[in-house]
């Protein structure tokens, strides 16, 4: 069954349960049968009532309805007790998440029984007292919290502390007894842990477990954010220990056991400031005129094995966080920075995907195995593209024209670079683009979204902006990339064993009307006949958008309108990349996913039988989740350097695009850096607005002058708050 099948199967049956409910949930002191609900819903063909039926039966079956006596149904009174996850809400109030339930749980905050954001809990669901009135309860049991630790600030009494959260959905405040401060002080920002949570006290019990610093310091701050997601920012004595003990030397035997690749042209390509390099590329012509191209990734999987201090370490961090100022590694230095990392003029252990291509871009041969490798140039992204523009720009676009002579000086490189390079460079581009073309006509989507780069100094200060965008040579190593990690999965999948994949399902079609909806501002629509006419609308409007003012705010929109991709052993494919079968296969110095496919993968070439599904989903959802939370830290790092870059103009008077608009405020991005501030309805002086949700805007009682999404207006800085990451902007009326 295709995805897309899946999925409208799926939404089939969940709106035929909705409507069986509303049915039996109308009348619930009355039995009907099949054909009565039937008819209440409009279901007159054979196909839809044999679905019907069917539905009923497993409905019954799951004890989530009665059959007072044959083929007759009656709703079962919602007076039962659920499991389900907490979400607390800005308000203080809650949903509880419940699988067994079509509709989430609402409960008041006087009835959260203690329970925090994202604990599982016991909830007992009350009957519904009226047709369409949502679904209440109050939470009976807390049966695992989601996390212990929090962060926040210290207000010191003479006996004992309250640790104030900083995570607004921490709606207590955590009492400390004096003997167990840490040595903490008042007005310290700390990493406080819950003990207990006695049946009277207001507030839990707990210990203050580090001092993080005074609030508003830079690496209090950057620390408080990864303490916030659980995420470590040191590795422990003995992990650091146990990793310094491996034997790194390339050995001749080890070499025997490998494909020898180190006479083959090879070379890196990564951002200038770059310290592991985790994959390289190989070029050779061979003699039919067709091309040999090695996508080699660092063997990790070499030194980092199963059950040992390093693996549970790298599996519990499972990424790595890029922060702006900082990268917090999943491997210790001795690995990340050293052994793993694929430095020019050095032999290096690898796991490879050799690939023979002809000059359409056509694969005529694969090969994957363990290899010995050697690096013999290392790029950054700007001297590789630089390369291509200078031949390009001279019109050099066929294979044998790039067998330039000796010792080509590129300018704006600091290298001197060979033919062979040259070539090499070249013929890779021509063929990425290829590979990228056919990608685009089977229906990949192109985010080739904008990234705000801060330049730091010395003491990690944001001195200017910039934007970071994808060009030819970051293109080039990308459709290499997606090439390797493509067939490694399609070679498993073909062989039905378990597998990592990394899948992205079809995008919810309720929020592609909400992007329809947004974007019609600005004049742009999507054709949502179809699969097809979708995807080509998306990346017309992603093309439409670039170098205009609203480009940032219709990338992020589109994006958000997405799926997540997750991992997972269960194959849908990935939507937005147009591909059957993917995974991750060429990151394993920063991502544990690849160190599992590599195991996998070498597994199974040697003929080993399948591994257990049931162990490798389990990881797969921690990795996904491990991912999420560092994604958040990552967001949250760049909001506060964008706070601290804007502490500096306040005098300065931007022009911004309102990139949200809410019943408290518009949300307004600066053009010239990409900050995002909010200006409160409540500051704006010539009018009371009121938010109209149909409209995007917000709107004055009396002037009837309207903010809209989309606008470009004149802001400038009111107020930065670093502690709370928080940026507010005083209004000062339309762009003219």
């Amino acid at each position: 069954m295709t995805r897309k099948k899946k999925s409208a199967d799926k939404q089939r049956k969940n709106e035929l349960t909705k409507g069986i409910f509303s049915v039996l949930e109308a009348q619930p002191n009355a039995t009907f049968n099949y054909k009565q609900i039937a008819a209440k819903l409009n279901i007159i063909d054979a196909k839809s009532r044999n679905e019907l039926i069917k539905r009923l039966v497993q409905l019954k079956e799951k004890k989530r309805i009665l059959e007072t006596e044959r083929g007759k149904y009656q709703s079962i009174p919602l007076k039962n007790y659920f499991t389900g996850i907490v979400e607390i809400t800005s308000n203080g109030n809650a949903y509880v998440l419940c699988e067994d339930l079509d509709e989430d749980v609402f409960v008041t905050s006087n009835l959260l029984n203690k329970a925090l954001h994202g604990d599982e809990v016991e909830v007992y669901v009350f009957p519904r007292r009226r047709s369409g009135k949502k679904v209440e309860g109050h939470i009976t049991k807390v049966i695992q919290r989601k996390k212990t630790s929090f962060v926040g600030i210290v207000q010191m009494h003479p006996n004992f502390a309250f640790v104030l959260p900083s995570d607004h959905r921490m709606y207590t405040d955590i009492f400390v007894p004096k003997d167990r401060l840490d040595g903490a002080s008042d007005g310290d920002k700390v990493i406080v842990s819950i003990n207990d949570w006695p049946e009277k006290a207001d507030s839990p019990y707990g210990t203050i477990t580090q001092v993080l610093g005074k609030p508003g310091d830079h690496d209090t701050e950057i620390h408080a954010i990864l303490a916030e997601y659980g995420l470590p920012y040191s590795f422990p004595l003995e992990v650091e220990h146990y990793a310094n003990q491996l034997d790194t030397s390339i050995t001749k035997d080890e070499i025997s056991r490998r494909r020898d690749m180190r006479d083959v042209l090879t070379f890196t390509i990564d951002p200038r400031d770059a310290k592991d390099f985790d994959d390289a590329l190989s070029f050779r012509r061979l003699e039919n005129g067709n091309f040999e191209i090695g996508i080699h990734i660092a063997d990790v999987s070499h030194y980092v094995t199963p059950g040992t201090l390093l693996d549970d370490e790298a599996y519990n961090r499972a990424t790595s966080v890029y922060l702006v100022d900082r990268v917090v590694p999943m491997l210790p230095e001795i690995l990340s920075n050293n052994a793993c990392s694929l430095r020019p003029n050095e032999e290096k252990y690898t796991f490879s995907a050799v690939f023979e291509l002809n000059g359409s871009a056509e694969l005529v041969n694969k090969w994957f195995g363990k290899t010995v490798t050697y690096s013999d140039q290392r790029f950054a992204y700007e001297e590789a593209q630089a390369i291509i523009e200078h031949y390009t720009l001279n019109k050099q676009s066929d294979y044998s024209s790039f067998l330039m002579p000796e010792n080509i000086a590129i300018t704006d490189t600091s290298y001197t670079v060979s033919k062979e390079i040259v070539e090499a460079v070249m013929t890779m581009d021509v063929l990425a683009k290829k590979l990228r073309s056919k990608r685009m006509q089977s229906g990949a989507i192109s985010f080739d979204k904008v990234e705000v780069k801060f330049r730091l100094d010395e003491n990690s200060n944001p001195i200017g902006v910039y934007f970071k965008e994808a060009k030819d040579a970051n293109k080039l190593i990308e459709e290499f990339m997606l090439l390797a990690n493509r067939k490694v999965a399609e070679f498993i999948a073909k062989q039905e064993k378990t597998f990592v994949y990394r899948v992205h399902d079809e995008p919810d079609e309720e929020k592609l009307m909400q992007l329809q909806g947004i974007i019609g501002r600005f004049g742009y629509s999507l054709n949502m006949r179809s699969k097809q006419t979708i995807t080509s609308s998306l990346n017309s409007l992603l093309t439409e958008v670039q170098g205009k003012k609203e480009q940032n705010l219709v990338d992020t929109l589109a994006i958000r309108s997405m799926s997540k991709a997750i991992y997972s052993t269960d194959n849908i494919g990935h939507y937005g990349l147009a591909f059957d079968y993917y995974t991750h296969f060429t990151s394993p110095i920063r991502r544990y996913p690849d160190v599992m496919v590599h195991r996998l993968l070498q597994q199974y070439l040697d003929g080993g039988a399948s591994a257990k599904v049931e162990e490798y989903e389990q990881k797969c959802r921690h990795s996904s989740d491990m991912e999420n939370l560092a994604a958040n830290a990552e967001r949250d790092s760049i909001k506060y350097m964008q706070i601290k870059f804007m502490e500096d103009h306040k005098d300065q008077i931007f022009i911004g695009v309102i990139s949200g608009v809410t019943e408290w405020g518009i949300y307004v991005e600066i053009i010239e850096n990409k900050c995002e501030g909010m200006v409160r309805v409540r500051d704006i002086q010539d009018d009371y607005y009121v938010f109209d949700e149909k409209q995007y805007a917000i709107v004055g009682e009396v002037t009837k002058n309207m903010y809209q999404l989309g606008d470009e207006v004149l802001v400038k800085v009111k107020n930065t708050d670093l502690i709370k990451r928080h940026l507010d902007f005083h209004l000062l009326g339309r762009r003219q």
